[in-house]
């Protein structure tokens, strides 16, 4: 587990200001981005994302979607706009999307440590896709903030203490969890998260 000790402080910090438990954040950072908070792109430090073509082809219309689909940034099917391992050319694409439309391409990408969608903005409470960005670029606190309103929206908080690792995933992930495995994987982080943090206490 790649958990660090500003992401172990900022996982409490936000148990403590949400009241979802430390080691849920925890075990889902570790599954979704193995808790690494952050990447280097052009000489900052940025969250991890994953850029979505098939959401963004959605959010446009008429020539912005012509243009998005000839620069291979969008396209109907979902994976067929690819994301590269690299950080740094996920996030040089972002910015030839934001260049397109920055409300559709921030709203197209999934942000942190629990690659939430930028597309829940609203309903977790943010003024716009770039606000709920910003709140993920700011810190890794930041990232377990958003993680923590989707976690709570969903009703989603309590499944792992229940060790209803089925259902987390299929809630989480999606339908075709067990192509993955996200079930064996949340069970196995969630217990390590556990056992990391009686060890810190």
């Amino acid at each position: 587990m790649a958990l660090n000790a500003e992401v172990i402080l900022a996982a409490r910090k936000t148990e403590t200001s949400t009241g979802v438990t430390a080691a849920v954040l925890l075990a889902i950072a570790t599954v979704e981005t193995n808790g690494v908070a952050y990447a280097a792109f052009d000489g900052r430090r940025e969250p991890l994302i994953r850029f979505e073509g098939h959401y963004f082809d959605r959010l446009l219309e008429g020539r912005q979607r012509e243009g998005a689909r000839a620069a291979g940034l969008a396209d109907p099917r979902a994976g067929a706009v690819r994301n590269p391992l690299a950080q740094a050319a996920r996030w040089r694409i972002l910015d030839r999307a934001a260049a397109i439309d920055p409300a559709a391409a921030f709203a197209a990408t999934s942000w942190g440590l629990g690659q939430v969608m930028g597309a829940h903005w609203r309903r977790l409470g943010y003024g716009s896709p770039q606000a709920m960005a910003a709140e993920a670029r700011q810190s890794a606190e930041g990232q377990f903030a958003i993680m923590a309103r989707f976690l709570k929206e969903e009703c989603l908080e309590a499944l792992l203490p229940a060790l209803d690792f089925a259902a987390f995933a299929r809630r989480y992930n999606g339908p075709a969890y067990r192509r993955n495995g996200y079930d064996r994987k949340i069970k196995a982080a969630y217990a390590i998260a556990r056992r990391r943090l009686e060890r810190a206490d």
